[in-house]
């Protein structure tokens, strides 16, 4: 039981860019965060099935499957419906913004408009319902 409460909390980026995913990877292990990565929207919706994590950073511009989709099959699957996802995307129009939060998306970040300590901050504030 001990080791269950001394889990680190896992979180799932999927991103396509590589330089990003390293600046999230550094910062959230450096906050006390198990890290897993997808490179395109298959991979991460298998990541996010087989490796159960307890938050998922989507990004919506993604190769095979993009964001909006995986969003929508997390949603739909029993065992990782209740994760909480953050939307991490370049499209910042208001249509974008309301179609990812009504498709049940935690948080909606515009990567141009959010520091990465503050990105943080609102995983830690998800992790912590």
């Amino acid at each position: 039981m001990s080791e269950k409460r001394k889990r680190r909390p896992k979180i799932l980026m999927i991103e396509d860019n590589i330089f990003l995913r390293k600046l999230y990877r550094d910062k959230l292990t450096r906050a006390g965060f198990d890290f897993i990565e997808a490179t395109n929207g298959i991979e991460g919706l298998n990541k996010a099935f087989s490796e159960n994590p307890d938050l998922v950073i989507l990004d919506l511009i993604l190769p095979r499957k993009n964001g909006f989709d995986v969003l929508d099959e997390i949603r739909k699957n029993k065992k990782t419906k209740n994760i909480p996802v953050i939307i991490l995307s370049n499209l910042g129009q208001e249509m974008d913004i309301k179609e990812g939060l009504a498709r049940g998306a935690q948080e909606y970040l515009v990567k141009t408009d959010i520091r990465l300590s503050d990105a943080v901050e609102k995983v830690k504030k998800w992790l912590k319902k």
